[in-house]
């Protein structure tokens, strides 16, 4: 009779630790490597990566706050204006004059903070589901914008704090943009993990019902994870705006879908629960990688759109049907 050595038991307890969404991820990622490579000699190289891995920081910030409201099953669907207010009044701010330049970061991180409260308090304490207050909070938050632009293109500058973090590169010449990412990340994991606040989430995504009785705030949770993901959307239009060195009305239209898709493809079932924060960092390379290809290939906007919404749609035939029934 053969004997099983250790090697073969770390590699079944391995397997047996690995999420297969993840694992499929990463896998998706190095085809989408080999195919990107045969379409552009560079593809490949250190400098075209990292450049991805830059570009891929920014939805990589929101996506972290994404996250927090699907793992507890609800939805946000006010993130294209949110990242624009974030960005918009950060680059406003700049026009205080020197106050502005210290200022202008937190005004904006502020104002998506103050929406998702505004989203949490529609979803914990009115009870309205969270697609019709989230589209709510969008809509207004659109014409607030268009109030005080009065319809035209934002004429101020980002200030320079937002440019040097969005396009700067300070330590081991990697861009500051993807050290705000992994530091985002690490916070997130941390939380998700090793707090009580983390494991409410989870908890509320399983059973809010039970989780109220377990004794746990339940609102008071719901609420402060859609002010996470108002605050990150924010965070994600000051980079948006630093990078490009001013915001823009429409800066967050094409950050709606692949936020979402980046957190589905991750495993992080859409019906809240269950999800790894290293899948949503897999799946943002993942849709980055994406964007990138299609790029090269010259595939319109629409059909990228239309790419996206049946990830989505085929990730939630994998997922959901598992998580139907509480």
């Amino acid at each position: 009779m053969t004997e099983i050595g250790p090697s073969s038991h770390a590699v079944k307890s391995l397997m047996r630790h690995v999420d297969p969404a993840i694992a499929t991820a990463f896998a998706c990622i190095v085809a989408l490597l080999l195919v990107g490579s045969i379409y552009s000699s560079s593809f490949l190289s250190p400098e075209y990566l990292l450049q991805q891995l830059k570009v891929g920081a920014f939805l990589g910030v929101i996506a972290t706050g994404m996250m927090f409201v699907i793992l507890i099953g609800q939805i946000d669907l006010s993130v294209p204006w949110v990242v624009a207010v974030g960005g918009m009044m950060a680059t406003a701010a700049t026009a205080w004059g020197p106050a502005g330049e210290f200022f202008a970061i937190p005004v904006g991180v502020l104002c998506g903070v103050v929406l998702g409260l505004v989203n949490g308090f529609g979803v914990a304490y009115m009870r309205i589901p969270s697609m019709i207050v989230t589209l709510a909070v969008n809509a207004v938050a659109q014409g607030l914008m268009v109030v005080h632009t009065g319809g035209f293109a934002p004429q101020d500058a980002s200030s320079h704090a937002m440019r040097f973090i969005a396009t700067g590169h300070s330590v081991f010449g990697i861009p500051n943009a993807l050290w705000i990412w992994v530091f985002v990340g690490g916070i997130a994991v941390f939380v998700l993990s090793r707090t009580t606040f983390g494991r409410s989430i989870y908890a509320i995504g399983n059973s809010e019902r039970a989780t109220y009785l377990s004794g746990v705030r339940t609102r008071f949770v719901i609420l402060t994870a859609f002010a996470i993901s108002g605050g990150l959307s924010a965070f994600g239009g000051v980079l948006l705006a630093g990078y490009a060195s001013k915001a823009a009305q429409s800066m967050g239209d094409a950050y709606l879908l692949p936020a979402i898709a980046a957190v589905v493809l991750g495993g992080t079932s859409i019906l809240g629960g269950r999800g790894k924060y290293l899948g949503t960092v897999a799946g943002v390379i993942l849709i980055t990688l994406l964007q990138s290809i299609l790029s090269v290939m010259q595939i319109e906007e629409y059909a990228r759109h239309v790419i996206y919404g049946a990830v989505i749609i085929l990730m939630l035939l994998l997922y959901g049907r598992e998580y139907q029934v509480r």
